[in-house]
């Protein structure tokens, strides 16, 4: 349990100073601190899991536009710390990120790893949400667990904000008051760009997946309070906490949500602490920040991706140095490595 609060408390700096714990008492990260431990208990307790991950950040505002460094990486990640286990990994993502994807899938030589491309905004505007699942699911086929991993979510209509529990009539005076009605149900990057019609809604997938037979669980990986799954955390919360957090707050929750200073090192920590629950020491290149340069190289190459803040490519994650970036890796390998005393989390 200690090793597994380690890894959760170590991603979860506010790098970037984003605002995820500005309120001291009620923030971002304080919401839901069991959650981290939970989503690694649900995949590594479940038989034979089966997980998806769905990833990709359109950039419109880049040069040129494409997806972002911040969540194919840390995908791939889950792939490579998983699939070796007998755990079945589906990739997720749109055509803007499916050919960075693939080739740090092939650089990796995942065989077993599958992908799926999720069909365009046009395309899905003729699907309704029942549909959209149904596509998804005959590609993917049995899925135990279904991951967002730095995806934008729709945000807040005073509808979804008054159903949160704790909503009152100041909630619904403030809402009203501070989000214009053109911003209700928009995917937005932090800085309240709409990038709703460039990207597929994934998000569909989340609200269908309560709604299977068995019930799909749903995690979420973000760390600005516009990704998918933050949703489970009160408007006002993110709303006191994150510059903008009024307008840009997704309204589509999860049952375990990962808040984190950088998307790809919540996949990093989530990887690691189901590796460890299994029994799994690190393999040797998990936590090598070399390879992860090289495959982010081959990623930004292969897609191509960019750089979420300087918007441009580049073999760096949310604008840091990529030194800076990979210093949770070695630490992350320690708190994974098996001891004597392996009862001990």
């Amino acid at each position: 349990m200690e090793r597994l609060i380690a890894m959760r408390d170590l991603v979860q700096e506010d790098v970037r100073d984003r605002g995820l714990r500005a309120d001291p008492v009620s923030n971002l990260i304080s919401a839901y601190p069991d959650d981290f431990r939970l989503a690694c208990q649900s995949i590594a307790e479940t038989k034979d899991p089966s997980i998806a991950v769905v990833t990709g950040f359109f950039i419109s505002d880049a040069q040129p536009p494409a997806g972002e460094t911040d969540g194919p990486l840390g995908a791939l990640f889950l792939a490579r710390a998983l699939s070796p286990l007998g755990i079945r990994v589906t990739l997720v993502t749109d055509g803007f990120c499916y050919q960075a994807l693939k080739a740090g899938v092939e650089a990796c030589a995942l065989k077993n790893v599958a992908m799926v491309r999720l069909p365009s905004f046009e395309d899905s505007s003729r699907l309704a949400p029942e549909s959209y699942w149904q596509t998804f699911s005959e590609s993917a086929g049995r899925v135990t667990h279904l991951i967002a991993i730095e995806r934008p979510g729709p945000s807040h209509t005073l509808e979804s904000v008054l159903g949160q529990p704790g909503a009152t009539d100041d909630t619904r005076e403030e809402f009203i008051r501070e989000v214009l009605s053109r911003h209700h149900d928009r995917c937005q990057t932090m800085r309240g760009r709409d990038v709703t019609h460039l990207m597929s809604p994934a998000h569909y997938l989340f609200e269908m997946a309560p709604r299977q037979n068995p019930k799909v669980v749903t995690l979420g990986v973000g760390d600005g309070g516009n990704e998918i799954g933050m949703g489970k955390i009160r408007w006002e919360i993110i709303r006191r906490n994150v510059a903008g957090g009024a307008q840009i707050a997704c309204r589509v929750p999860v049952d375990h949500l990962i808040v984190c200073g950088i998307s790809n090192w919540g996949a990093y920590a989530l990887g690691a602490g189901i590796r460890l629950l299994l029994g799994h020491a690190p393999a040797e290149d998990l936590f090598d920040p070399n390879r992860e340069r090289d495959l982010l190289r081959i990623m930004v190459e292969g897609g191509p991706l960019v750089d979420g803040v300087l918007a441009v490519p580049s073999i760096t994650v949310d604008g840091l140095s990529f030194e800076r970036y990979a210093e949770p890796l070695e630490r992350l390998r320690e708190l994974a490595g098996l001891t004597h005393n392996d009862g001990e989390y």
